[in-house]
């Protein structure tokens, strides 16, 4: 139990990477509140699973004022989070010369500037209260590489990743450490609805001859949660099968 007696908040844990996260933490003890812009279908069932230790908090990322309330709310509920993991993204991809202004705000709005006040609070909080904590950032390896027809999504994976240094800088001293996660190509709804040929082209890529799993980063991600990580801060650590080996 690597997490016994924590309190997690993970965003975008409906499905996916975020759902793996917040399963793994489960199981290792923590009471995870998952945030999302609405309840998953089999919520009372997972809640059932996890023995009441997951919460669920319903907001839009999209609406910074909002959701920075609600999650200010959530940690004085909880008593104060011990890891928070920022998850929650979106895509909507486009060549740059035809990307609209909405395309580009939107995905900035969610995937950076949400990331960015939700750490602010959880860090504040977590500093203010005196325990420490540990901050996950979910970026991307085009955050590092970039790609074609993501500049929105590249650039608010990088500035993630800017994030992450600079604010790992600012609170070491009272014993909050912040890292982020690069998932290369990982199996998702997101990338099921790619081409085949651009899968095949991925697959070439990857040197494990596989495309990740959302476990593969859950398990990445629990270690920057637990203390086997209590001398990490300020990284970015690759899960990609070497794909930019």
């Amino acid at each position: 139990m690597m997490l016994e007696n924590r309190k997690a908040l993970v965003t975008g844990a409906s499905r996916g990477i975020g759902k793996a996260v917040a399963d793994l933490f489960l199981a290792h003890g923590a009471e995870v509140w998952g945030l999302d812009v609405r309840e998953p279908e089999d919520l009372a069932e997972r809640v059932e699973k996890a023995g009441g230790r997951l919460r669920w908090i319903a907001a839009d990322l999209g609406d910074l004022a909002g959701v920075d309330a609600v999650v200010k709310a959530a940690a004085g509920e909880a008593g104060g989070f011990d890891v928070l993991v920022n998850n929650a993204g979106i895509t909507r991809d486009g060549l740059s010369f035809r990307m609209s202004l909405a395309d580009w705000q939107k995905v900035l709005d969610v995937n950076l500037s949400a990331a960015f006040f939700i750490s602010r609070t959880v860090g504040w909080d977590m500093i203010s209260r005196k325990r420490g904590g540990s901050i996950i950032n979910m970026a991307s390896v085009v955050g590092v590489h970039g790609n074609g027809g993501q500049a929105n999504y590249s650039a608010s994976k990088a500035g993630l990743i800017g994030v992450t240094k600079s604010l790992a800088h600012e609170v070491a001293g009272r014993g909050v450490r912040v890292n982020a996660l690069a998932p290369g190509f990982i199996e998702s709804d997101m990338t099921a609805a790619l081409p085949q040929e651009v899968k095949d082209n991925m697959m070439g890529r990857i040197p494990f001859g596989r495309f990740g799993r959302p476990e593969d980063v859950a398990n990445a991600a629990l270690f920057l949660a637990s203390d086997l990580s209590s001398y990490v801060t300020g990284q970015v650590l690759p899960v990609d099968g070497g794909m930019f080996t």
